[in-house]
């Protein structure tokens, strides 16, 4: 995904764009992990016309799969430890400075 968070792939790319950046990896191994990476939602696949072939692109950001992902641990950690969980991120809370805790709370309502 750092290939193509980081434009290192092109916008829309296939299995040997990637095998290009890995060259001793194995196509059958790349193939796989890329079409992993669909099957969670980081990729979008579409199949090239009149191919066997399909292409993928990035779904989101870096960015957009953090907050995601973020949020999906939290609320595990939420489900599986109740209150506790919500008392641990309160401390961590207490530690920062203001600046950091401003910061936060921004980037908490733009999601």
């Amino acid at each position: 995904m750092r290939a193509a968070w980081t434009e290192a792939l092109p916008e829309r790319f296939v299995v040997r764009d990637v095998q290009r950046g890995l060259p001793n990896h194995a196509y059958t191994t790349l193939m796989t992990t890329v079409n992993r990476l669909a099957e969670k939602g980081l990729l979008r696949v579409q199949q090239i016309a009149r191919q066997k072939a399909y292409s993928y692109a990035r779904a989101g950001s870096a960015a957009e799969f953090l907050a995601t992902a973020s949020k999906r641990q939290v609320g595990r950690l939420r489900q599986q430890y109740g209150e506790a969980a919500l008392a641990a991120f309160a401390a961590e809370l207490e530690a920062l400075t203001p600046a950091q805790r401003e910061r936060l709370q921004s980037r908490a309502g733009h999601e």
